[in-house]
Parts: C-alpha cells; structure tokens; sequence
C-alpha cells in the first residue's frame, strides 16, 4: 500500500492547500493540522481514504474530556477516519491487509527516566500555556498530560503485539508524539522540553512495520533492527512552520510504501 503522510500543517496560520499525492491509497494526518478544526474540511471528498490521529494542537482552549467525541463527529462530517486510541484494518491494491494502530501517545516526560522526570514536566509549562487547554475544568498540566499519555502507552502496549492469523499482514502505527528519542529536533539537542516531543516507546517500536508520526517540525525517516525480521521503519513526514524555515525541504508529494 502506498501511503501518502501529512502533519504539523497548523492552518490556523499557515497558507498552504494540499494535494493528493499521485498512487497514493491513503492519507494519514498524523496530527497538528488546524488547531481550529476548520482546515479538516479541506479532505472532504479527498479521492482516496483519510485516517486521522490528533495532536496535541487540535485541543487548543479547549475543555480536554470533550475534545474527542466532537472532533471525531468534525471528522466524520468530511468522510475522515479518526483513530483515537483504536486500529483499523484496510487492503491495498496488492492484496495485503494493513492494520492501523492509532493514539496521539501525549509525553509521559520519562524520555530520559524518571529521575529527569521532574525537570522535563517543568519544562512543558511553556507549551502548555500555549495551548491553554483545560481538563476537568481546570487548566491541563504536565501531571494531565502524563495522565493521557500513560493511557495511551497502556493501549499501545496491549494493542500492538496482537497478531491473529489472517486478520492482517502488517502493521502500521501512527501518533502524534514521537516514539523515540532518535526523532529528536537536531535544532535543539536531549534537552528537558524534547520530552516533550519524544517518548521512550523503542521497545514498542519492532512491533509495527511502520511507524510515523508527527510533532517534531521536522523529518525524519530511519530504521529500527528486528531480529529475524525486517527492520521497522520511523517516519516523520512534518511541515512545520513557514516563517521558522521549517517547510525547507518538505515534500507534500511524498509516498511511502508499506
């Protein structure tokens, strides 16, 4: 199946229109494309499927437990799939069937264990404050994040590894947050804010054939060692911001096999 990978486009601010991409069979959103939700729109009646996993951004100023059930009716409304801690199970046109393991996966902030735990949840005070989310009525913190994003590392953990015979071929699983510390921004280092960013799911990672995501404004494409099998491939297929030269080298037009 060859897949079509879009994230980060923040049209609540930047001018960009999308296209499909020639031969692809999906359209992943792997999160972060408007963060008022009024951009999704622009994938009604996209020529082939579109499956679509929140970032962080679409719950912008907004009250955290309602988020989900509204946008995934937003979703629907433009014929878009959202997967909120859920899989789906499509075919290609070759024949195989690919599962679809999605979560935004929010920071758990133990990318570098727990003792520097403290420090990174400081950190993420700034990106909170822009967000200016709320959660059970009160102001998201680092402590909710975490919350939401051991919620989704318990889901994964459980949903991943499952492999009945002849209900799927291979596995793709998208987030938001980035599953390792290898798709860290090389802009900024193994600083506190990049758990932020990045969780520490490398060992979840050689349960999928692929695994793409979001959030870093930037990309990345590399492999993860499996034994006895093929390796697992990492992608970050982010546009970024236009204004930071972020966009520079981004190709909307990209495809990825699976």
């Amino acid at each position: 199946m060859k897949l079509q990978l879009l994230s980060d486009l923040h049209l609540e601010t930047e001018a960009f229109d999308p296209e499909p991409a020639p031969g692809a069979e999906l359209l992943i959103l792997a999160g972060d494309i408007d963060s008022t939700w009024q951009g999704l729109a622009r994938f009604a009646g996209w020529p082939v499927p579109v499956i679509f996993v929140p970032g962080n951004h679409e719950f912008d100023g907004r009250e955290f437990t309602q988020v989900v059930p509204a946008l995934r009716e937003t979703c629907a409304a433009a014929g878009i799939r959202m997967l909120h801690r859920e899989s789906a199970v499509l075919t290609g046109a070759d024949g195989r069937r690919v599962r679809f393991v999605g979560a935004p996966r929010w920071s758990d902030f133990d990318l570098f264990g727990p003792a520097r735990r403290e420090r990174a949840e400081r950190a993420a005070g700034y990106f909170l404050r822009l967000m200016a989310a709320q959660r059970h009525g009160a102001p998201l913190d680092a402590q909710g994040v975490r919350e939401e994003g051991l919620a989704c590392r318990d889901w994964l953990e459980r949903e991943l590894p499952k492999r009945p015979v002849g209900r799927w071929d291979v596995t793709v699983a998208i987030t938001h947050f980035a599953p390792s510390a290898r798709s860290g921004d090389p802009r900024y280092g193994a600083q506190p804010g990049t758990a932020s960013f990045c969780n520490a799911d490398d060992d979840l990672i050689p349960h999928a054939d692929l695994w793409v995501h979001g959030h870093l404004h930037c990309r990345h494409d590399y492999l993860v060692e499996r034994p006895a099998r093929r390796p697992s491939r990492v992608v970050c297929q982010a546009r970024g911001l236009l204004a930071k030269g972020e966009c520079d080298g981004h190709d909307p037009l990209r495809t990825f096999d699976i």
